[in-house]
This record gives C-alpha cells, structure tokens and sequence, in this order.
C-alpha cells in the first residue's frame, strides 16, 4: 500500500543544531481526494544503539547522562539510563556503534550482532536507529569510557544485573525507549537462558 505526494515543498527553519524544515505537500487520502498538508521535520541523521551484556556475570553495561528534553519534559534530575547509541556520521552502522562504545562505555567490541532497525519518532524525526548486541568481558574493558570531552558527553558507565535492570523498566527507573526495545529483546530471545 503506497501513498501518492505532489507539491513537495521544504523550508528550512533552523540548522544551528541539526535540521528543522518545514514541509508543505499534497497527499492523495484513501478516497482518493487531495489534502494540502504540513508538518515540521527535524533531521539529526540515522543512528545506532547497543546492548552489551555478558553471560557469565547475567550482566548489562548501561550508561547514564543529563538530557534536557526529559527534564524540560518532567524529568526531574534530568537524567536518563540508556544503552549506549551514536549518530552514524559518515561511519555505517557496525562501524559507528564499535565506536560509540568505546567512546562511551570504555569496552572494545569487535563483533556485534544487528538485531533490529526502527523509526523512533516518525511522526516528527527522520532517524532511523539500528538495534545491535553484543557480548563483553572484563578483558575488553580498554578505558574509562565517559564519552568525548569535546563533544561534552557526561556520561557514567553503568553494569547491572539483568534482571535488576528489566525490574528498572517496570519501575519507571529505566524510560528511554531504545534501551526497554532492546532488553526486550533480551528476554524474548533467551539471551541469558
């Protein structure tokens, strides 16, 4: 089922971060009549995001950072536990997660599995996120992790318990939507037996 658009029109708003456009077109609607409509989209590039977990130990590497969306959003501290994530850049998505772990959680990965690829907002952001796991060990902890000083990354590398961290979901503790995605997936797939 394919939808017919014409008229395309996009007008930029602002670039000071990444992209917000305005954009105008004429979508044909099941009955076959013609609406003019618009919408405001914002473009900050596709991404990635990893689970790292570890069998022996029935463990996960989160991290934790300030995100002034939640806490302009009710957040009250403003921070947020996650899986650790990037954008591509000019990286494909294997690429830009091995990295963004490193930089992150201080772990060098070298095989990750792709599990899934999702649209996090389509309503109003552009992103598509590519969903990856990957097991860890001590011994492929290389540095602190934290992120990239001059990229301000803040961010506190987290390990817990599996279980503790699917309880964290249900309590409210974890919210961020890539990381419960991604420890569901955990659990429907058996990944810790």
């Amino acid at each position: 089922m394919g939808v017919d658009i014409r008229n395309l029109e996009k007008t930029l708003l602002s670039d000071n971060w990444y992209t917000l456009n305005k954009v105008s077109f004429d979508l044909q609607n099941q009955r076959g009549q013609w609406q003019r409509q618009e919408r405001e989209v914002y473009d900050r590039g596709n991404g990635a995001t990893i689970l790292l977990y570890n069998l022996k130990k029935r463990s996960v590497i989160l991290t934790s950072q300030f995100r002034i969306p939640t806490y302009l959003n009710g957040n009250a501290n403003g921070m947020l536990i996650e899986t650790c994530a990037g954008l591509l850049d000019q990286d494909n998505p294997e690429e830009c997660i091995k990295r963004e772990t490193e930089e992150e959680t201080g772990f060098k990965v070298d095989k990750v599995k792709k599990v899934f690829e999702a649209y996090m907002s389509p309503g109003a952001v552009t992103e598509l996120l590519y969903f990856f796991v990957a097991e860890y060990s001590d011994e492929m902890k290389v540095s602190q992790g934290g992120g990239l000083e001059h990229e301000q990354e803040n961010i506190d590398v987290l390990e817990l318990d599996f279980k503790q961290a699917c309880d964290m979901v249900d309590s409210g503790e974890i919210k961020d939507g890539k990381t419960i995605m991604l420890l569901q997936y955990a659990k429907l797939n058996s990944l810790f037996g």
